[in-house]
């Protein structure tokens, strides 16, 4: 039997993968990115069972305000209610199973657009016209479905998994490794989604491994770094990271001065942060950026990118510009990744391509793909 035996499943072909020492790993197999038959599997057993995220607390700061996601193809209503808790449940209505809500905004109540059944912003039923001659209806009886919901460290965790352990516990070491940067402190200035034609685990690690980055984003931000200067650490079991002393080429990455709790080389950190399965987070003393994972099949990805300020440039009134050129350098750099993610599809999908041993720069990848093999059973 070989490494790449053709009659192995995907997942035995990723377990095969991740049965060695690092120093000898390759590159994921391509059957992981494109059989349909996994990506099902991934759904069943990742999406459906680990914490996602929907983005920053913040982002919805008022009673009634209200996004919308997927999760493994269940729609969900995250919202604020009236007591100003989040909340998370079904976005299908209990009469006929419309989806209600769309996209983001703020309500005072949910109210189905196919036959007006409306629902309290805790998802009790309020009322629903015409249904007095119904002998087995009872309003009191009716409820949107709830779905798990939790805010960590500024993000809104939900799950469909009863039993999945809470993120406090979780994610505890993310905590204690950069917990000193008070991230639930940071103010979102963006939000935004987009779809990109690329497996959601070839974005996801070309977020966890800076060795493209003197390539792929030679036109922006390439020549900053320094790839002998590059610190990547072994994973733990629910997420990885490495992180980046940044020059003083870009003052928002630094500490501001009015910062007093972080000390010498704390004050020009980069973190970069991939929770499983889908939420990386780049966080620097000044500002942060992330983005929010969901697959659309093999060959698809559809991406929440938001970002914004810690509090202390929040604060500072020149600031604001400086973000704005900010925001405008990261979207170059999402246009070069949109093309590097897409070409790598594109190879994964080639007969003669095959998967090449890994730099010791992508250590995460090799912990992320045995997060993967881990998670989905025989």
């Amino acid at each position: 039997m070989t490494r790449h035996d053709t009659t192995l499943t995907p997942l035995e072909e990723l377990r095969q993968n991740v049965g060695v020492p690092f120093e000898r790993a390759l590159a994921m197999p391509k059957s992981v990115y494109t059989s349909p038959e996994f990506a099902a599997q991934e759904m069943q057993h990742i999406f459906a069972k680990d914490w996602l995220c929907a983005g920053r607390a913040d982002a919805l700061p008022n009673p009634g305000d209200y996004l919308t996601m997927q999760i493994s193809g269940e729609p969900i209503i995250v919202l604020r209610d009236r007591d100003g808790q989040l909340r998370a449940m079904s976005n299908v209505c209990r009469h006929r199973m419309s989806t209600l809500l769309e996209g983001r905004g703020n309500t005072r109540s949910i109210v189905c657009p196919y036959h007006a059944w409306t629902y309290n912003l805790d998802g009790t039923l309020r009322g629903a016209p015409a249904m007095a001659l119904n002998e087995n209806f009872c309003r009191d009886q009716i409820a949107l479905p709830k779905v798990r919901c939790q805010e960590w460290l500024g993000w809104i965790m939900v799950t469909l998994n009863p039993d999945a352990p809470d993120p406090r516990e979780k994610l505890a070491e993310v905590e204690a490794l950069v917990g000193k940067l008070h991230m639930e402190n940071y103010t979102e200035a963006f939000r935004e989604e987009f779809r990109w034609t690329t497996n959601w685990k070839v974005l996801a690690e070309n977020f966890m491994e800076s060795y493209h980055l003197p390539v792929c984003h030679a036109g922006t931000i390439g020549g900053t770094v320094d790839l002998m200067k590059m610190t990547c650490p072994e994973g733990l079991p629910a997420f990885n990271y490495h992180y980046i002393l940044k020059n003083d080429s870009l003052a928002l990455a630094l500490a501001h001065p009015t910062n007093t709790r972080l000390e010498g080389d704390e004050r020009r950190t980069t973190w970069l942060i991939s929770i499983y399965p889908s939420l990386m987070i780049t966080l620097t003393p000044g500002y942060f950026w992330y983005l929010c994972l969901t697959p659309d099949g093999p060959g698809h990805v559809n991406v929440l990118f938001g970002g914004g300020l810690a509090p202390e440039f929040v604060a500072d009134p020149q600031a604001q510009e400086s973000f704005a050129q900010l925001k405008v350098l990261l979207d170059e750099v999402n246009i070069e990744d949109k093309g590097c993610v897409e070409k790598v599809y594109r190879g994964l999908c080639s007969g003669m391509s095959s998967p090449g041993p890994l730099s010791h720069l992508e250590r995460p990848n090799f912990d992320f793909a045995r997060y993967i093999a881990g998670m989905i059973p025989d």
